[in-house]
């Protein structure tokens, strides 16, 4: 859908709804949104419950920021009596999300993730549109606790869906038939320089995890794989990029006791958060993906592609489909050191196929999910909503986005 009458700049006003402040996953998806939008004309606003590192980069992407604490849905309130007291603690929130989107007149609201369900109440009940941006595919979660996640997207006036992954697990078949639902794949910049990997393993085989530490990333595997691989007689060198979410710090405790308790002390290296990763992509051999439970998409294994490493990926939900298509891209079963390990072990014997097929696979990454098309593809389904297409008798009449949105 074009934008009505063609119209170039200004765009209007979007509100994006951010529940946090790190540059993980949904996190860097707002920034690359903000980023996107502001270059096509948008003015963009964006709330995010906390300060964080993701402030200032938004602010440098040209978006405005307002800092409002307003609850986030976690997974430990995924009952019902846990979402009552999220509905007690929210009430008094909700004025101050109203004066928000008051003051800020937006075209459009954009939840992002369904972690925020009440910025969609706030929206519905100023008489906005609002579209919920959908990261999440907890097909693993109990029935209930799936519905209370995902039972505001029906308030929505559209949703969009990061993968198809999530569109599966999170949609209902209401959604489509109303023509409310889009897919936009995720957007993924790469490096400003390519550096090609090494054309020989001479030494020790360098492995790169980029994410959370966290059991459900499943970084503990990457840690069990390295010692196998020693014990096959190849010398790993894991660097392990990222810190733990708040209250998570036992995770790391135990990670460092393992590599302690395998005698890897030599062989893994806790690097910590890094805000830009591509030096350490450029420094590995591979990347290594091996997330425990469901994910929507997997960002890391783009940027492992735009980067030219080939990358062992965990087969399943979001995490095959970025991988699909892609001869660089190694599917091993979750959950599975052993197989982690056969995984690496299986570039590391055939290193000059898989770097020819890295180096062959970075373009089909860039075209696939270079920002541009990202950017595109989410102004486009935000315009929908924020300027719905007048009907036949109004298309001579003079109007505005907001007389039709009222």
């Amino acid at each position: 859908m074009a934008f009505p009458g063609e119209r170039s700049q200004p765009r209007g006003t979007i509100l994006i709804a951010n529940p946090s402040a790190d540059l993980y996953g949904s996190d860097r998806m707002a920034l690359e949104a903000a980023r996107g939008l502001v270059s096509l004309g948008w003015r963009v606003v964006v709330t995010c419950s906390v300060d964080g590192p993701l402030v200032p980069q938004l602010r440098a992407a040209g978006a405005e920021v307002v800092i409002l604490d307003v609850p986030v849905v976690r997974k430990s309130m995924l009952s019902a009596r846990g979402m009552l007291s999220l509905g007690r603690d929210v009430l008094t929130q909700l004025p101050r999300m109203r004066r928000l989107i008051k003051d800020e007149q937006p075209d459009v609201v954009l939840a992002n993730t369904v972690t925020l369900p009440f910025w969609t109440l706030a929206a519905r009940s100023c008489r906005e549109a609002v579209v919920v941006y959908v990261h999440e595919a907890e097909a693993a979660l109990s029935g209930l606790a799936r519905t209370l996640l995902t039972a505001p997207l029906r308030l929505a006036n559209g949703v969009i869906f990061n993968s198809e992954t999530s569109r599966r697990v999170s949609g209902w078949p209401g959604l489509e038939r109303r023509d409310r639902a889009r897919v936009v794949p995720n957007g993924v910049g790469g490096p400003p320089e390519t550096l090609a990997a090494r054309e020989r393993l001479d030494d020790m085989f360098h492995i790169v995890y980029v994410g959370r530490l966290s059991p459900r990333k499943g970084v503990d595997l990457v840690v069990r794989a390295a010692a196998l691989l020693r014990d096959a007689g190849i010398e790993p060198h894991v660097e392990l990029v990222g810190s733990v979410f708040p209250g998570y710090e036992w995770y790391e405790a135990e990670l460092r006791e393992l590599v302690d308790e395998l005698g890897l002390a030599g062989h893994v290296r806790f690097a910590g958060f890094r805000e830009v990763v591509w030096e350490e992509f450029a420094a590995a051999d591979v990347a290594v993906v091996p997330s425990r439970l469901d994910e929507s998409f997997g960002n890391v294994v783009i940027e492992a592609l735009l980067s030219e490493r080939p990358v062992v990926v965990a087969d399943h939900t979001g995490l095959a489909e970025a991988a699909s298509g892609f001869a660089a891209a190694v599917l091993v079963p979750p959950d599975d050191a052993e197989a982690l390990a056969l995984g690496l072990s299986r570039v590391h014997e055939e290193w000059t196929d898989y770097r020819r097929a890295a180096r062959s696979d970075a373009p089909r990454a860039r075209r696939l999910y270079g920002p541009e098309s990202f950017h595109a593809r989410l102004s486009q389904a935000l315009a929908e909503q924020a300027f719905p297409v007048p009907s036949p008798s109004m298309k001579d009449a003079s109007w505005s986005p907001r007389e039709v949105l009222d």
